[in-house]
């Protein structure tokens, strides 16, 4: 499939991107290589395949969510480098 230099520079437009007319060539003849490809992607026959999410097979590997009571404040605390009324104390980062 071959990609026009016109619709690179309107993609370009749409997404707000300012090409440099030198990179316009190279951008069309790379897009049209992955076009190229996904095309040859679309010839495979795929009949009887299954859909996948993923490449290998994942089991969740999350524990259950079991409610149990809360650090109190004096534990949560215990390792904080600096703290004043019961709370933490970090550095600033708003001006």
């Amino acid at each position: 499939m071959r990609i026009t230099k016109e619709e690179v520079l309107n993609v370009a437009h749409l997404a707000r991107l300012d090409i440099e007319d030198a990179a316009v060539d190279a951008f069309a003849g790379q897009i049209s290589k992955i076009l190229d490809y996904i095309d040859q992607l679309n010839q495979v026959n795929t009949q009887g395949v299954f859909p996948t999410c993923h490449a290998i097979s994942l089991t969740n590997a999350f524990r259950d969510d079991v409610e149990r009571p809360h650090l109190d404040r004096g534990a949560a605390l215990a390792n904080a480098p600096e703290r004043a009324d019961g709370n933490f104390i970090v550095p600033r980062v708003i001006g």
